[in-house]
This record gives C-alpha cells, structure tokens and sequence, in this order.
C-alpha cells in the first residue's frame, strides 16, 4: 500500500504531500496489525467501524491534495495510481478474508522476477523447462510450510524406490517426511 505514496519521496524531501499520506496509511495498517488474530468476519466489522472512516478521510483528502500538486511529479503520479485505483485498493474493506495490501504475493514472486533474465540462459529450452519444475517444486514445498532442501532430499532419495502408482504422495501438498527414527 506505501506504494501508493512513494516513501523515496519522503526520503528526498521532494514532497509535501508524502508524509501525510504514510502516516494515514499507517494507522490503517496499525489497525490490520491489531485485528489480524481475529476470524474473518469479526475483523471485517472492525474494518468498517475504525478503518472505513480513515479510508473515507485518507480519500477525501487526496483528492484535495492532488489539486495542489502540480501534473508530472511524483507526488502528482503517486496520488493518481491511488485515487485511479481507490475502489480495488479498498476492497478490504469488503471482505474479511482479504488482506489490506497484496505485499505476500509480491514476495513470492519476487524470486522469479528476478531471476527473468539469468533463466534466458539457461542452456537450452529443455534446461528452462526443467529449472521451471524444479522451481516450482522449490516455492510449493515452501507454500506447504516445508523446508524445501528437506523436502527435494527426500523426494530424491525415495524416487528409485517408489511404485509410481502413488507418485502423488511425493508433491508437495501431499508430502509427509519419513521418521527415520521410527526404522
């Protein structure tokens, strides 16, 4: 959600309009932190009874602000991705199961974002096809809470030896690592 106000404006100096904007959007987030241990719909009417009205005012106010701002800025850009985006920033605020900004989905993508340009080298299209799998093994282990180093061993070590007919217990949501204690 900061991205909406870029704190490398508050950083430089170079706008008014920035720390405002992070302080009003942190007390939502103060708010999200304080009601995240709570069900979903307990949450939500905790949305729309202290959120909701800082939203309205946070809106109300960048709409004042960005008719001061002058057009090619980055508190001008900043202000418009916002206010151009304010009913799907919002939807939060409608539904109790969503979170107030998408910062967990860009954390897990980050790693393919990232690597992008290193995978064009990848040797061959059957050497990108393979990285893509075991890629995607790697951050669904990950996803499923396990650690993946532990969990590609185990595949590894158990793969000569397992029927294929239950080939499906060794995907990641399905997983469950030996106890070697156990032998």
């Amino acid at each position: 959600m900061t991205r909406w106000i870029d704190s490398e404006l508050l950083k430089a100096g170079t706008s008014v309009v920035a720390a405002p904007a992070l302080q009003r959007i942190a007390a939502l987030y103060r708010i999200e932190q304080e009601i995240a241990s709570l069900p979903p719909r307990e949450r939500l009417a905790a949305r729309k009874e202290r959120s909701l009205p800082l939203w309205n005012a946070l809106h109300a106010w960048m709409v004042v602000e960005r008719r001061k701002v002058p057009d090619g800025g980055g508190a001008s850009g900043a202000l418009d991705y916002s206010l151009n985006r304010w009913d799907a920033l919002g939807c939060f605020l409608a539904d109790g199961e969503v979170s107030i900004d998408n910062n967990h989905c860009e954390n897990l993508i980050r790693p393919w974002a990232m690597g992008r340009k290193a995978w064009l080298f990848a040797g061959s299209e059957l050497a990108g096809q393979r990285a893509a799998v075991v890629m995607s093994l790697v951050h669904s282990a990950k996803l499923h809470g396990h650690d993946p180093w532990v969990y590609l061993k185990d595949v590894l070590e158990r793969l000569p030896t397992h029927p294929n007919h239950r080939i499906e217990e060794l995907l990641p949501h399905r997983w469950k690592a030996v106890d070697t204690r156990a032998l």
